[in-house]
């Protein structure tokens, strides 16, 4: 009896030691316990039937079929090289002709999308590997068409290796000048709200460089003050902290001045575009094209509500306007960046007629056909096939929660080529015969599976079973997707997550979590759900903790078509506020929720969106948390406040109603957290809101972390940041 006593002891000590490993915890949500494996650095070669990638090692480029899906040969391994020697590839750049490649390693992150980083140029036949440059890291290099020549820049400047005298390295620019003048990749807010790292391009034959030149030297300056720290630790500022001084143009204030200039490689000749292009305008993006006599160059106003691309002669400098693409309100950032030049066609993304569509045009501007006509949004673009005139894309077909993978024939029938119901993405061969194809759901990390353009399944690539089983011991609750009517006659999407013991007799807190920002979409069926993605483990760490976690998609955000996204537009934030109040009275009706207790979170944009919600007026928020929240849109840059709001001085309304005005109808406990070093969102829109509340009386609490970014992370920092986030819920609303 004894015994028996003993062992059922043991066995339900063991039974609760195995349901204690099986809560999760916050410090492997915040680390990479639930990480979940990807395919990295995805590369159709030109043979149209193989892709390269990085092995999980970091050791090698391998190339892998099509059509099984098996690895074919070893492109690159770094234990395997003549010359000079990596100890890890971070990534790679083929050459065009695909015999050689530059191998990409310690890289340093400058901002979200620029970095610099030591290139090596490895030829594949005899695995010869040589520094591209010995004078210091590079950004953003790029092949000459035939594979002879690499520029890239460095310092602001743009240099030229010619690979068939010796490597030599030529300096093409010298008035680069930090906070003065770039030439060859974009400045901050180009960067940030233009989505490019890369403004220089040769041409057809590779006889002539070209790029954007910004001169920056009126955009005023923002200084970020830095201290010592740990992870990393600055020792330079031991004592006395620092100062990072960078260009910012905020909402209202001057932008760089841009132009595009051409260099003749053999005659050494600089050249200046004869670019027509407003005062204040924009040069988002400039590209090659197959005819050696020209370049497209886009240019846009500073309302970005007129799109233009220019065809541009590098050695007349001639420019000649292609297509003339005018839009309600503003010109989508992700329309814009989509648009692709192919050997003797341009395909244009536009919303010009309602719903996002893809028109073909000829690389001499005329329009040919309106290529897709859905009652749908085209949201992603993978290509034009030449010789069958089929065009390849994703988009919200089913609903708006969900993406596919299709294709137009050139007939007009249009077939859906991804299988499983979800978020389907594509990576295509570049004779667009095979496509790797990307599948999540919410509730089931990513399968990466390979398939023929009339959309069988050839190979099965990764299928994180590995992750599903280990979230398996975790008792884990299905995301309920669901959706309702406002008091306004608007319907809603969302998404719920309860407590895995759910009691429908019981009445459960309520936290909901938002972005809400133009274009954005968090209620989705993909494994990038939740509120900081991983399948929404973070919110299911919350639901463990006895709440219902709600995301509802508010006015504003994409998936819908232009009528619902862009109807924010000169007015940021009362919509959004509007309906994520609505969504917590919806809530409180349910019979299952305590409508006293009801919560709000986001960062960034959300962030902005919380104190919005929380001082909307109709006080229904008990607690809330703002995470690098922008305060005031006059604090934010150019390019995107002005996007969707115009100037201050030509909205002031717009730009008056905004969480610095609303401090008296703040509602509900606040905490407000920001990264120090953030260069985003600058953390003065905290201070002086923080301030803005102390003057109203407005309680609050404050966490900063110092030097870090937008994203706040770093050593323990994100397991830092999300038990204060945890705690104070649980504190207020429990």
């Amino acid at each position: 009896m004894k015994k028996f006593f003993v062992m059922c002891a043991a066995l339900l000590f063991t039974a609760t030691a195995c349901m204690a490993e099986s809560m999760l915890t916050l410090k492997d949500i915040a680390g990479s316990e639930f990480s979940a494996e990807r395919l990295s650095a995805i590369t159709p070669l030109a043979d149209g039937e193989s892709y390269a990638m990085i092995s999980k090692d970091g050791k090698k480029v391998v190339k892998y079929s099509f059509k099984t899906g098996k690895q074919a040969a070893v492109l690159f391994d770094a234990d395997n090289t003549i010359g000079e020697n990596v100890k890890k590839v971070e990534n790679f750049i083929m050459s065009p002709d695909g015999t050689r490649m530059l191998i990409q390693t310690e890289s340093k992150k400058i901002y979200r999308r620029s970095f610099s980083a030591t290139y090596y140029i490895y030829t594949i036949d005899n695995r010869k590997l040589e520094r591209l440059s010995d004078n210091g890291p590079q950004q953003s290099p790029v092949w000459s068409p035939d594979g002879l020549k690499v520029a890239f820049v460095r310092d602001n400047n743009i240099y030229l290796i010619k690979l068939l005298y010796g490597n030599s390295e030529s300096q093409v620019t010298k008035d680069g000048k930090r906070n003065s003048v770039i030439n060859g990749v974009p400045d901050w807010v180009y960067e940030e709200e233009f989505a490019f790292n890369n403004a220089l391009t040769f041409n057809a034959d590779g006889s002539m460089l070209c790029w954007i030149r910004f001169d920056e030297t009126k955009v005023p300056s923002y200084s970020l003050q830095t201290y010592k720290g740990l992870e990393p630790e600055n020792k330079e500022y031991a004592e006395y902290p620092g100062f990072y001084t960078y260009k910012y143009p905020k909402a209202g204030a001057v932008n760089s001045s841009v132009s595009v200039l051409s260099f003749d490689i053999q005659a050494r000749q600089t050249r200046k575009m004869d670019l027509p292009l407003d005062a204040d305008g924009y040069i988002p993006r400039i590209k090659m094209t197959s005819n050696p006599n020209t370049i497209i160059v886009y240019t846009m106003n500073r309302h970005q509500d007129k799109l233009r691309l220019y065809s541009a002669n590098p050695r007349s400098t001639v420019c000649k306007l292609l297509i003339d693409e005018s839009v309600p309100s503003y010109v989508k950032e992700e329309a814009m960046e989509k648009i692709m030049v192919t050997d003797n066609h341009i395909l244009v993304p536009s919303d010009r007629s309602g719903y996002m569509q893809l028109y073909l045009y000829t690389q001499t501007g005329q329009l040919l056909r309106k290529l897709t006509n859905t009652n749908y949004e085209v949201t992603d673009v993978y290509g034009y096939d030449e010789r069958t005139g089929n065009v390849y894309y994703q988009a919200a077909g089913k609903n708006p929660m969900n993406r596919e993978v299709y294709v137009t024939y050139k007939n007009g029938k249009t077939e859906c080529l991804s299988g499983n119901e979800g978020w389907n993405s594509a990576v295509f061969s570049t004779n667009y015969k095979y496509f790797v194809n990307i599948w999540s759901d919410s509730n089931t990390p990513f399968v990466y599976s390979t398939y023929d353009n009339d959309g069988k399944k050839l190979a099965s690539l990764i299928d994180n079973n590995q992750l599903k089983q280990k979230l398996a011991a975790y008792k884990l609750s299905k995301k309920e997707f669901f959706s309702f009517t406002t008091s306004e006659g608007v319907k809603l999407n969302g998404v719920m997550i309860k407590p895995a013991n759910f009691d429908a007799s019981k009445k459960y807190p309520v936290i909901m979590w938002q972005y809400s920002g133009p274009g954005s979409q968090q209620v989705v069926n993909s494994w990038n759900i939740g509120s900081m993605g991983q399948g929404a483990l973070l919110d299911e760490y919350l639901a463990q903790q006895g709440f219902i976690l709600v995301c509802v998609d508010g006015r504003g955000t994409g998936g819908r078509g232009p009528d619902f996204e862009k109807c924010t537009y000169q007015k940021l934030g009362d919509l959004e506020a509007k309906d994520q109040v609505e969504t917590a009275f919806y809530l409180g009706t349910l019979p299952y929720v305590d409508k006293n207790n009801i919560g709000i979170w986001g960062w960034s944009y959300g962030g902005f969106n919380t104190l919005m919600s929380m001082s909307e007026g109709r006080g229904v928020f008990k607690a809330g948390v703002a995470v690098a929240p922008p305060t005031d849109w006059r604090y934010y840059d150019t390019v995107y406040s002005e996007r969707y709001m115009r100037t201050p001085k030509e909205n002031p309304s717009g730009y008056n109603n905004n969480p610095m005005t609303r401090v008296d109808k703040l509602h509900g406990a606040l905490l407000i957290c920001h990264g120090l070093s953030d260069d985003n969102v600058h953390p003065q829109n905290t201070f002086e809101y923080t301030e803005a509340l102390v003057q109203a009386d407005k309680d609050f609490k404050m966490n900063v972390y110092t030097n870090r970014n937008h994203s706040i992370y770093g050593g323990n920092t994100r397991n830092h940041l999300f038990r204060q986030i945890a705690q104070f819920f649980i504190e207020n609303l429990k």
